[in-house]
């Protein structure tokens, strides 16, 4: 078991290149990151390139019992690694926060480590025989995100590892010490060389991952912008890409459902991780006979919500992880204010103030094509949008470039089953939002990415498929 201590001083730099790591809350150092080169990104893709083919040969089962023992080792050491998440990344150790999360990867990691994938008989009749085989691909490079760093990071290493890969992975800027905790963690139990991690810029030591073509395949979760540059850094060595991208998941009430019952899970769809999730509910569609109800029930839910230090236990939302991320949802709100839209509650941060805190923030009473509605923010404010027709507010829903997720709610389930399929995005869920399941497929729609991770898909997808037929 590691204390946040002895992790701490496991991660942080002691020479080379660092850069300084604060804690979003307080501001406070929390230490000095090391911040590699590519010259040390090319070493770790050749060691792990050395010692994919051993791992590979391992009996399947024997590699599942491994990941096993990762996470023993995470579980052994959660509330170390919880800490030091919740000072770098700035959630809380509580709600669907910082122990959650690390849970998460107690979980992600056992997961794939127990889904079966035999060898599957294709055609077995008197035309004759073929059989699918799943091989390993090799190397697979992963750049992770500063939003949930460390379970977004399982969900690239554990089905990777699972099927016989060796794997590198390049963490976020922002959130590198939470990431080589973790890996440091897994390490203490893996074979040397299956797990690697490389800290760099993304301009840089992640360019230079997605270009190698020592690398078999790509698992990135991140913006559109950045994964649009993955595909054409990628593109001359044909590298396979899981790529879960930006989304501004829409949410539709139906005018049957109960604004009571469903305003705090309405709350948590939009506000977990104080709104910094790919797949949260980020622009809501009300029909106009129950509008007024719904937003009067969310204002009461997020006006009970503490937000604040995450080593404060009370809390439950935290400050924004990075003063970018602060600054565009300030943006996005006062475009909307000026707009005319109606602040319900929040929309005043204290700029001031230490910590890049901005309150739970509901706007009601907006166009549907103002700015908020938009533009992903990716914070704690949710525009309210008002609908009197059921295909406008598809259209509206649908109308944009992106599709990670959406949802439906209503108290009449085949109603919002016929809804729900005429939505535009990977996943729609009913009566809640962004809820996964380690062996449900989960993935994006349009411009939100391709691949799927999680569960059977999930490991096809870190595996070469091979026909053998005859």
């Amino acid at each position: 078991m590691n204390t946040y201590e002895s992790l701490l001083a496991a991660v942080v730099a002691t020479g080379g290149e660092t850069r300084e790591v604060f804690d979003p809350a307080t501001g406070e150092l929390i230490g000095r990151a090391p911040m590699a080169d590519v010259p040390a990104l090319e070493a770790a893709i050749d060691t792990a390139e050395a010692a994919q083919p051993a791992w590979a040969a391992l009996p399947d089962a024997e590699r599942s019992a491994l990941l096993h023992k990762a996470a023993d080792a995470i579980e052994a050491s959660s509330e170390a690694l919880a800490e030091l998440l919740s000072r770098e990344q700035g959630k809380p150790l509580n709600g669907p926060n910082a122990r959650f999360e690390v849970g998460a990867c107690v979980a992600w990691t056992r997961t794939p480590a127990d889904t079966p994938l035999p060898v599957e008989v294709i055609v077995d009749d008197e035309s004759g025989y073929a059989e699918m085989h799943y091989r390993p691909l090799g190397v697979v490079g992963a750049i992770s995100p500063w939003n949930w760093p460390m379970m977004i990071s399982i969900w690239q290493i554990a089905p990777a590892l699972r099927m016989g890969n060796t794997v590198v992975i390049k963490p976020a800027e922002n959130t590198t010490l939470s990431v080589l905790a973790l890996v440091a963690v897994m390490n203490q139990v893996l074979p040397a060389g299956v797990l690697n991690i490389v800290p760099g810029k993304g301009s840089t030591v992640g360019d230079a991952l997605t270009r190698s073509p020592k690398i078999k395949k790509i698992m990135f979760t991140g913006s559109t912008p950045v994964g649009k540059k993955i595909i054409e850094a990628s593109a001359p060595n044909v590298t396979r890409l899981t790529l879960e991208l930006g989304g501004n998941d829409a949410g539709i009430v139906l005018p049957d459902a109960d604004p009571a019952k469903i305003a705090e899970d309405l709350f948590w769809g939009a506000f977990i991780n104080t709104g910094q999730t790919c797949a949260a509910l980020k622009r809501l569609y009300v029909h106009d006979s129950i509008y007024d109800a719904v937003v009067d029930e969310l204002a009461k839910v997020a006006a009970n919500v503490p937000m604040g230090v995450g080593l404060e236990e009370q809390n439950v939302l935290g400050p924004l992880q990075n003063k970018s991320q602060f600054d565009i949802v300030d943006r996005l709100v006062e475009s909307a204010k000026a707009s005319g839209a109606r602040v319900v509650v929040g929309g005043n941060p204290d700029r001031d103030a230490v910590g890049y805190f901005y309150p739970a923030t509901l706007i009601a009473d907006i166009d549907p094509h103002q700015e908020l509605v938009m533009e992903e923010q990716f914070g704690p404010a949710l525009p309210i949008i008002r609908y009197s027709e059921l295909d406008e507010a598809v259209r509206l829903a649908n109308e944009l470039e992106v599709g990670l997720g959406s949802s439906v709610w209503s108290s009449d389930r085949a109603k919002a089953l016929e809804v729900a399929a005429r939505l535009q995005a990977g996943t729609t869920w009913i009566n809640s939002h962004g809820a996964l399941h380690p062996m449900i497929p989960f993935g994006g729609a349009k411009q939100s990415g391709y691949g799927r991770e999680f569960g059977v898909e999930g490991l096809k997808a870190v595996a070469e498929p091979h026909v053998i037929s005859g």
